[in-house]
């Protein structure tokens, strides 16, 4: 069953009142989809979250992504400023997944890392608390919400880290 094939399945599931949870399939689905990915965008004014991001997706044995240079802060006087930059990216790119980073909500809210397809359909996210709470460096916290968005779908890394 393909990504499409699944979201198409759990959607009748739904509608017809017979969902009852993620399924191992599906997670493979995903999985299938971020491993099958050549075209991945990092949408943001620097390359500094793109390097963090570089070195678990090189870990994980993924296609690295590329910086898309687009102006980001507008995003952040919108409700949800990380999917908001996922969604700003697949606007003015092609391309098979974006992850996005930035913050989760309202200032004080902390950061989300999103990634996406190229639908704009979340296949994972991971959180981090503001940054008076956890006071990791960006390249830090960029890093470890990257490897929660990976592990949190089953994904393993196949490499230690990049020196």
């Amino acid at each position: 069953m393909s990504l499409e094939e699944s979201i198409k399945h759990a959607y009748h599931e739904s509608v017809s009142g017979e969902r009852r949870g993620d399924t191992r399939d599906e997670l493979e689905e995903i999985k299938s989809y971020i491993r099958s990915s050549n075209e991945i965008r990092v949408p943001n004014g620097s390359g500094e979250k793109l390097d963090a991001i570089n070195e678990v997706l090189w870990q994980f044995g993924l296609t690295l992504a590329k910086h898309l240079p687009i102006h980001t802060n507008s995003c952040d006087v919108t409700r949800m400023p990380a999917i908001t930059k996922g969604f700003m990216a697949l606007d003015v790119s092609v391309c098979d997944l974006v992850i996005a980073r930035g913050r989760l909500g309202v200032p004080g809210s902390g950061s989300m890392l999103v990634i996406m397809d190229k639908k704009g359909r979340i296949l994972s996210a991971a959180l981090s608390p503001a940054h008076v709470l956890h006071e990791k460096s960006l390249v830090e916290a960029v890093r470890d919400e990257m490897q929660a968005a990976l592990d949190r779908i089953g994904l393993v890394p196949l490499f230690g880290r990049r020196r």
